[in-house]
Parts: C-alpha cells; sequence; structure tokens
C-alpha cells in the first residue's frame, strides 16, 4: 500500500508550484496557426457535408477570401505598429534640428535672401564656376566662383543681373583646368529647418520652401 500512495508528494508538489504561465507566441506564429486552424475545419466541413446537399464551390472560395483579407489586414496593422515605432524614435531625435540650418545638396530656395556656401573645387581645378538652374531644370545663369576657403554668396541674379523669381533653383560647381572640365558636383548649401517628418528610412527634415531631405543626406548642422 505504501508503495502505491508514493506518488502522492509529487502529486501535491506539482499542484503547488502550479504550471508556468505560457508564454505568448509572436503575432505571426498566431496568424500561421489561425489559418492552419482554419483549413482544417473548412476540410471537416467539406467531409461531413450533405452529398445530397453539398456547399457551393463559391461558397468556399468566399470563406478562403474572407479569411485572407482578415489575415492581410492583421499583417499591415503589424507593419504600421512597427514603422510608428521606429518614427516616433527618429522624431524625437530631429526635433532638436528644427530651427537650425542643415548642409545639404538639395535644392536651394531663393527669395531674395542670399544663399552661401564653401566652393569644394577639384583638385587642380584653376576656375570655378557655379551653374544655376531652375525647377524645370533650364539654365538660368552661370557665374565664376572665386576659389580658396572664403564663402561665394549667390545673390539670386540671372546672367543680367535681374532678379530672379522665388523658387527652387539647383547649383551646381564645375570645376575647371584651362578648357578642360575636371568635374561638376552638386553644391552644398545650409538652409533652415522648419519640420521633421518620420519615415521608413529613419526621418527627414524639411527645409525652407518645403523642400524635403532625407535626414542621412544633411552633412551639418549650425545654429543661424
Amino acid at each position: 500500500m505504501d508503495a502505491l500512495t508514493t506518488p502522492t508528494p509529487l502529486v501535491q508538489t506539482t499542484a503547488a508550484t502550479g504550471p508556468k504561465a505560457p508564454v505568448p507566441a509572436p503575432k505571426a506564429a498566431a496568424i500561421s496557426s489561425d489559418f492552419e486552424t482554419f483549413l482544417k475545419m473548412l476540410t471537416v466541413q467539406m467531409q461531413n457535408q450533405d452529398p445530397t446537399n453539398p456547399i457551393e464551390s463559391s461558397d468556399y472560395a468566399v470563406q478562403l477570401a474572407t479569411f485572407s483579407g482578415v489575415e492581410q489586414q492583421v499583417r499591415t496593422n503589424q507593419l504600421l505598429e512597427r514603422l510608428t515605432g521606429q518614427g516616433s524614435g527618429a522624431l524625437t531625435q530631429l526635433a532638436a534640428w528644427i530651427g537650425q540650418e542643415a548642409r545639404s545638396t538639395a535644392p536651394v530656395w531663393m527669395d531674395g535672401k542670399p544663399v552661401s556656401f564653401a566652393p569644394d573645387a577639384a583638385a587642380g581645378a584653376d576656375r570655378a564656376v557655379l551653374v544655376v538652374r531652375n525647377a524645370q531644370g533650364s539654365l538660368v545663369t552661370r557665374e565664376d566662383v572665386s576659389l580658396g576657403n572664403a564663402d561665394h554668396v549667390w545673390l539670386g541674379a540671372d546672367a543680367a543681373g535681374n532678379a530672379l523669381p522665388a523658387g527652387r533653383y539647383g547649383l551646381t560647381l564645375e570645376s575647371w583646368s584651362g578648357e578642360t572640365l575636371l568635374g561638376s558636383t552638386p553644391v552644398a548649401a545650409y538652409a533652415e529647418v522648419i519640420e521633421v517628418r518620420a519615415s521608413a528610412t529613419g526621418g527627414s527634415v524639411i527645409l525652407t520652401g518645403g523642400i524635403e531631405v532625407e535626414s542621412a543626406a544633411v552633412t551639418a548642422l549650425r545654429q543661424p
């Protein structure tokens, strides 16, 4: 009799400690499990239908489509949750940039306020030329730029000295050695950050004139 009653303490110990709380499965695994369960239920439904009054195949198609739609919506919601989390972190970091001037090679906004930049001519260049194009890509002016460390100021005028209308302009710098073009590179200029936005790539900044630049493309910040 004693041998038969020896398992009793084990039963009491198990009851005392209790089973551990199950670890919640990832949502993706739950979706997969639900889909498998749905297929099993659908199979059972097909196997046990009335042979004299079978379910229409279109009804099965509707059920599959409905479940698939729900599954895709759940996955979409999960993706949005991840993007929202990433975006919130990026916005927190970028918020301090508002009001500062960011340097990038994005187009500049000209509304009468001079735009300054540091010419970065190619090695061996003895002459540099600033090339300005409007938002449509049309050439509006070319002007020589002094080589050296001093900033160059673009006043926003065309080749005849007439003030250009307000708008976006692309700036490039041509490096010349005599009559040989060594290269043409975008000009990196400063513009004030007026807004920050979340994005899947880590966030972007909105510069004066509504010009959007990915935060990773900003190479420097300074106080205005």
